[in-house]
Order: structure tokens, then C-alpha cells, then sequence
């Protein structure tokens, strides 16, 4: 059977590049290569395109020194529409060699200029097929303000928010501490167009708002301050298959001595939090939980996959907290672990993501 050419594209120029390059080590080491030729391709943190070694233990994630993607003086050449799909790399020297044709991309990138719609548009216009997210529900599910007002649209229940603009925060920000004063307390901070927890802060006392805003504003210009929803932090990993969508088993995050799950406990193994899959719960809250996924999925007009992360209250309601269009991906992340306790190995997750990537 002839090997398919797969291009995994990792790395990037946002705050999340590091959690990428350690995805592209878990998934460089789980990919069948009897299905699948591979070509690593990293993005620096300034942006360039390097062709990168195919080495899974170059990229471990080791919270003493996460791994990067560094640049070598090589670059890569994307095929241009209308032709063959020969990938082609610039040689520090300047020599130029064909590196055969790709039949698809997998870019496990994370923020922006990955996961926010822009390097999806940009495999668009050239023609060249990707797995994952498009467009659309890449840059929506970017955007927590527009996530939440589509998610709303659809019926979904979501925290209540106010979103601020730095311009706002300096003109009027006693206007602003006002807003946050009537969601009520406890709050979360967050940058509109982040991922991984990065910049968000939990505020107890309305003393800690300033500090909080000053964090999240350093990573966006438009913020969200939302009410804190009380309730069980339930995950749950949505597939797009030839089958259609699928949701998994749902996953808890149980939070023992850590405030909120933050990037050293998503990624790092930081104490204080648990990742658990399969959650405990009834066969009517698994019911209930994957409806609520598929259907936030299908109000972004979700491809590919997604985690959603909602809360499960007291009163057994559903709130939707957001939808991560490229979640974590590493081998201890809550999303193929969910599939893992579902059925689905680390390895066939990754296969049929890219399968379904060709299939567009």
C-alpha cells in the first residue's frame, strides 16, 4: 500500500509554541508510519517556515525546559495552486530540494496564527488540505466573545461576561469595575484570544481585578470578565468522523489544592489538579454531556474535532465554558485521553484526524 505524505506542522508564534512542539513529540512518536510518510515542518517563534528533524524525543515535555522549534537557516516552500503538491525547502546554503508531494497537513498549533482561523485560510487559498478546524470555527472558537455569542444563538447556556477593550479599561475603568462589580464574585479574567489558561486569573475580591486585567491585557486587547459558575469542571472530546460527530466519554478536571486548571496543571503535571477519564457520572449525565458537546460543536460549525469544557452545576444544568478547536495534545491532555478511555487509541485518534482531513 502506497504511504499517504503527511506534513506535521507545529510549533508557531504564539505564547502556546512550546506545548505545540511537545504535541508534535507525542504525535511524531504515535503516527503509523506503515499508513503514513511523514514531514515535520516547524514555525519559529518569529514565523518562519523550517523543516524540522523527525525526532519524537527532540520534543519531550519536560517542564524544565520545554522544547522549541529553533531556527536551522532552512525554508520550507509550500506547494502554489494549480500545481502538483511538491513540497520544496530552501537549504542554509540556498540550494533547493523537492521533498516530494504532500497529500495533507496535520497543524497541531495552538493561539494565534494556528488555531485562529489564519493558517487554515492560508492552506485554503493554496489549495493544500488540512485536518482539524476551518476557518470559521477556528477564528469563533479563538474569539471567546464570539464563541459565547454564537454558543447563546444556539440555546447553549454560557457563564455571563462583559467584555473590555484595553482602550475602555483606561478611559473608564471605574465603568468597568462597576460591570464586574454586578456579575458577582468569584470572577475569572481572561484574554478574549488566548488559549491553555494563558493570562487568566481567578478574582476572589474585587481588590484583585486591577492585577487581573493588567495579566490578561498583556496577552489582548479585549478581555472577558466572567461570573464563576460553581460545578463540577467536566471536559468532553468531539470527533468528526466519516460517521459523522461523535463525542466521547466525558472527563473531570478535580481541582484538590490548585485555584483553577492552569497552564503548569494542563501541561506540566503541576499537584493540585486531577485529570480523570471517564468522569463519574450517570448514564444520563454521559447522555447529556455528549449531546450538549455535539451540539455546541454544530452552533460553531465545528470540522474536524474540538473540546468542549463545560460545567456540570448542582442543579444538574449544563453550562458551556468554551470549545478548543485544537486542544491539548499531548499524551497526559484531556483529549485523547477522553478517546482513550473510549476505545480509541492515541495512535488511531491521530489517523483519523488526518483521515478526515483527505476526505475534504
Amino acid at each position: 500500500m502506497d504511504k499517504q505524505t503527511v506534513v506535521v506542522l507545529f510549533g508557531g508564534r504564539s505564547s502556546e509554541h512550546s506545548i505545540s512542539s511537545a504535541t508534535a513529540g507525542g504525535v511524531l512518536g504515535a503516527i503509523d508510519r506503515d499508513r503514513y510518510a511523514v514531514i515535520p515542518v516547524g514555525i519559529t517563534r518569529e514565523g518562519a517556515f523550517v523543516l524540522e528533524e523527525d525526532d519524537p524525543a527532540k520534543f519531550p515535555l519536560d517542564a524544565a525546559h520545554l522544547p522549541e522549534v529553533v531556527d536551522n537557516g532552512t525554508r520550507v516552500l509550500w506547494p502554489e495552486p494549480g500545481g502538483d503538491r511538491t513540497l520544496r525547502v530552501v537549504q542554509p546554503d540556498g540550494s533547493i530540494d523537492g521533498l516530494g508531494e504532500i497529500d495533507v497537513v496535520l497543524p497541531i498549533l495552538h493561539g494565534p496564527h494556528g488555531e485562529d482561523g489564519t493558517i487554515q485560510g492560508y492552506f485554503d487559498t493554496l489549495e493544500v488540505p488540512y485536518a482539524g478546524g476551518g476557518v470559521l470555527d477556528s477564528a469563533l472558537c479563538m474569539d471567546k466573545h464570539f464563541m459565547k455569542i454564537a454558543l447563546q444563538a444556539a440555546g447553549i447556556a454560557v457563564a455571563p461576561w462583559v467584555t473590555v477593550r484595553a482602550r475602555e479599561w483606561t478611559t473608564d475603568a471605574a465603568g468597568v469595575r462597576t460591570s464586574a462589580e454586578a456579575l458577582g464574585l468569584p470572577l475569572f479574567v481572561k484574554p478574549a484570544r488566548a488559549g491553555s489558561s494563558v493570562g487568566v486569573s481567578k478574582v476572589d475580591d474585587l481588590a484583585e481585578l486591577d492585577a487581573a486585567l493588567a495579566v490578561a491585557f498583556a496577552e489582548d486587547d479585549k478581555v472577558l470578565i466572567e461570573t464563576g459558575v460553581s460545578g463540577r469542571e467536566i471536559e468532553v472530546a468531539v470527533l468528526e468522523g466519516a460517521e459523522g460527530v461523535r463525542a466521547s466519554l466525558p472527563g473531570e478536571i478535580v481541582l484538590t489544592s490548585r485555584g483553577f486548571y492552569d497552564f503548569e496543571g494542563k501541561y506540566l503535571g503541576g499537584e493540585g489538579v486531577d485529570v480523570v477519564c471517564p468522569a463519574e457520572l450517570t448514564d444520563a449525565e454521559v447522555s447529556a454531556i455528549q449531546e450538549a458537546g455535539v451540539r455546541a460543536f454544530e452552533a460553531v460549525d465545528g470540522r474536524g474535532l474540538a473540546r468542549v469544557d463545560m460545567f456540570l452545576t448542582p442543579a444538574g444544568e449544563l453550562v458551556v465554558n468554551e470549545l478548543n478547536t485544537m486542544p491539548g495534545f499531548t499524551p497526559i491532555s484531556m483529549f485523547p485521553k477522553c478517546w482513550v478511555a473510549s476505545g480509541l487509541s492515541y495512535g488511531d485518534l491521530i489517523s483519523e484526524l488526518i483521515e478526515a482531513g483527505l476526505r475534504r
